[in-house]
């Protein structure tokens, strides 16, 4: 279940994001929030990476849009081509799919403790939750985009 309910939320995020123009993916919503589809792309496939990549399965990768001295370089600093950054936070899905494939089990404990250790089975939930804030997120940032609504 833990498992249809991630890929339902990133299937649901990627429909947010089809058919939007890439020059209109960076339009922020309303100021003085930062938040665009692009940004929401850049976290996401940054959170991915943390969370099961670095923190869960204990891969030595670099932070995706992320510096200690500029915690929000994801949704501020819209360089790149925002099908690049879909195309990078489809390859972070496959990797962390991989992992949870590879996971002993739910109970199995991360590799690096974040405040105590945690187990699979709470990390897919912490990832579910912010999947489901930010695709509502993404809602409201493809309507004022073009209207489009809707899962």
């Amino acid at each position: 279940m833990l498992k249809a309910y991630l890929e339902y939320y990133r299937e649901t995020f990627e429909l947010k994001c089809s058919g939007v123009q890439p020059d209109r993916m960076s339009e922020r919503s309303s100021p003085p929030s930062t938040m665009s589809l692009h940004g929401l792309i850049r976290h996401l496939a940054g959170m991915e990476r943390w969370w099961f990549a670095i923190n869960f399965a204990g891969l030595d990768l670099p932070m995706l849009h992320y510096r200690d001295d500029f915690p929000d370089d994801d949704f501020e600093s819209l360089d790149g081509d925002p099908l690049a950054a879909l195309q990078t936070w489809r390859e972070e899905c496959a990797r962390s799919r991989e992992i949870v494939d590879r996971a002993a089990g739910l109970d199995q404990v991360g590799v690096v403790e974040r405040n105590g250790s945690y187990s699979l089975r709470w990390l897919m939930l912490r990832v579910i939750a912010e999947y489901a804030q930010h695709c509502g997120h993404a809602d409201l940032l493809r309507e004022a985009i073009d209207g489009a609504t809707g899962a």
